[in-house]
């Protein structure tokens, strides 16, 4: 049975390459947020992210950045995931399913996700330009891999519309955090966990 009151999932990853902890509230209030990587248009991400999933997120992230951001973002991805898993328990009364248009002036992006306990990610977004600041952009998509496979969750990214590399991407993060904000909120059957399996 799902705790609707302890709904907290914590996780940490520590490597040659990266040191990575991570604690998140489903329940928690999106003002109280702690985000800290080395990387100031990730941390503008995630921060995004949390405040619109409704999610008290800490992050504390560091790793070789002197070489690229690659191995820090992918596995602060991971660990996300891995917490987000903890915090959602056995998925008792969740909606499990949930799908938005998100529009960031000219940008628009398609999230849809399931919380199905299997892993998938469909990715379709096209930058028009390789990074933004330092932040190289394809890192988004290995950050949502890691972050799907070891969540077990399906999501589909779509861009739609946009021309603003940093407009999509904050599409992207906002539209992934109401995504799961709806997902995981209780339909009422706080009892029953949203598979004819019985089980996700």
């Amino acid at each position: 049975m799902t705790n609707e009151i302890n709904r907290i999932g914590r996780a940490c990853r520590m490597t040659s390459e990266t040191n990575v902890e991570v604690k998140v509230n489903l329940d928690g209030e999106k003002q109280n947020s702690n985000i800290d990587t080395s990387s100031g248009f990730f941390n503008h991400m995630l921060k995004l992210f949390a405040y619109h999933a409704g999610f008290n997120l800490e992050v504390l992230g560091s790793g070789d950045t002197e070489i690229d951001d690659h191995h820090l973002v992918e596995d602060v991805g991971l660990v996300m995931g891995q917490a987000f898993k903890k915090a959602l328990g056995d998925k008792s009364g969740i909606n499990r399913y949930a799908d938005i248009h998100l529009p960031m002036d000219e940008a628009l992006v398609l999230v849809v996700t399931d919380i199905s306990g299997r892993p998938h990610l469909t990715y379709d977004v096209y930058f028009q330009t390789e990074r933004v600041g330092s932040f190289e952009l394809p890192l988004i998509e290995e950050f949502l891999k890691s972050f799907v496979n070891e969540a077990k969750i399906t999501l589909h990214v779509r861009k739609i519309l946009g021309k603003d590399s940093h407009h999509i991407a904050e599409a992207i993060f906002k539209g992934l955090g109401r995504c799961l904000n709806d997902a995981t909120t209780f339909n009422g059957e706080k009892y029953v966990i949203p598979s004819t399996k019985g089980t996700l």
